[in-house]
């Protein structure tokens, strides 16, 4: 389903999120994108230095700027692929500068643009990156849903740019500006978050943007006691996260080799992180791949998928994105190959995966969890 959304100067963007196909009819941008696009006109800012867009997740600001040439950063490679197919469909070149969350940020930018991320801690990893570029004329605006501007947001804008105000709302929208404070000095990066993985001597390292980064989550501890061992395979760690699956799995699984694939940069990144500190030996074994979904590989590239699938896509919740990972899972599996995963018995993946596969097996079952196998051409 195409979206439209407003321009000030006049006419619209047809908009839609990506991938096209699993839209669901859910709106490609938000109030606040809305809400930032109006403010621009009342705001005095140096066109001449960099603008920088930040978070923002399907290209609504990236597309209504980009005169300007924008550089927007992303973590999502998703966001990326929906910027270039909404740019391909409303015949805008690509005339702005894409960088992923780890990449440097440009000096001294004019204007700055924040979509605020779901995770706090990938904020103030944000924060503390512009922190290092911004100059005293740099203009910084926020924008989010009402409901998702708090005290602690603001604080974090203050501790790590400067005086910090919101807007009024506007349909349930808020804008947050900030103003840089040269007296203080430049913030260096939050430290990687690290935990024992208990039961085991693996050491689980987290950058800002990575899924339940403070602990194993429940689903995952769940999945762990039922990753197959002594299998010479080509198994795949859908959605990986911080890696840890397939971390297990090039453990217990010394012939086989793992690819980690997830559409966060610094998951991925959070994943190499993890087998090069704990399975140093194994790094020859493991592929690292920032991709939506299993976009662009083969059939028979797989022998065993591991997935532990999310619910929502940015803050909306829904399930295409899991019946992408099992549809993508069936393509790649060799016949005879598995798909492996965990999810909340609520979600009825029962249904998803005999429709798709013509079978299912319940591994394994809690109060919270399932543990969910299916054969392809079983």
């Amino acid at each position: 389903m195409n979206h439209h959304f407003p321009l000030p100067q006049g006419g619209e963007l047809v908009l839609h999120r990506y991938p096209k196909f699993t839209d669901h009819g859910l709106q490609a941008w938000e109030a606040a994108d809305e809400y930032l696009i109006q403010q621009l006109g009342t705001l005095a800012w140096d066109d001449s230095a960099p603008l920088i867009i930040v978070n923002d997740a399907f290209g609504a600001l990236t597309l209504a700027l980009h005169r300007y040439r924008p550089c927007t950063i992303f973590d999502s490679r998703v966001s990326e692929l929906a910027l270039e197919h909404n740019a391909r469909d409303n015949h805008i070149t690509a005339d702005w500068q894409s960088l992923n969350s780890l990449d440097d940020w440009p000096q001294a930018p004019g204007l700055v643009l924040f979509k605020l991320p779901k995770i706090n801690a990938m904020l103030e990893h944000q924060l503390a990156c512009l922190s290092q570029v911004m100059g005293p004329e740099t203009r910084v605006i926020a924008g989010a849903k009402a409901r998702d501007v708090h005290s602690s947001t603001l604080k974090l804008f203050e501790r790590y740019i400067g005086p910090t105000h919101t807007s009024l709302a506007w349909k349930k929208a808020r804008l947050i500006f900030a103003e840089p404070d040269m007296g203080k000095a430049p913030s260096p990066v939050p430290a990687i978050q690290s935990w024992p993985l208990e039961g085991t001597e693996l050491t689980i390292h987290n950058l800002a943007n990575v899924f339940s980064r403070g602990s194993l989550d429940v689903g995952a501890r769940f999945m762990l006691e039922h990753i197959p061992a002594g299998r010479p395979d080509r198994i795949i760690d859908l959605g990986c996260g911080n890696g840890v699956l397939g971390l297990v799995a090039l453990a217990r699984n010394p012939q086989a080799r793992v690819t980690f694939v997830d559409e966060s940069y610094m998951a991925v990144a959070s994943a190499r992180h993890n087998v090069g500190d704990n399975l140093p030996d194994a790094l020859s074994r493991a592929q690292f791949m920032v991709n939506n979904c299993l976009e662009g590989m083969g059939p028979e590239d797989a022998d065993l998928v591991l997935c532990n699938p999310p619910f929502h896509q940015q803050q909306a919740i829904t399930d295409h994105i899991a019946w992408q990972m099992f549809v993508d899972a069936k393509r790649v599996l060799r016949r005879g190959g598995e798909l492996l995963l965990v999810a909340n018995r609520h979600l009825d993946y029962h249904q998803k995966l005999k429709r798709l596969f013509g079978n299912q097996r319940v591994v394994a079952s809690n109060r919270k969890f399932v543990i969910l196998r299916a054969i392809k051409n079983a």
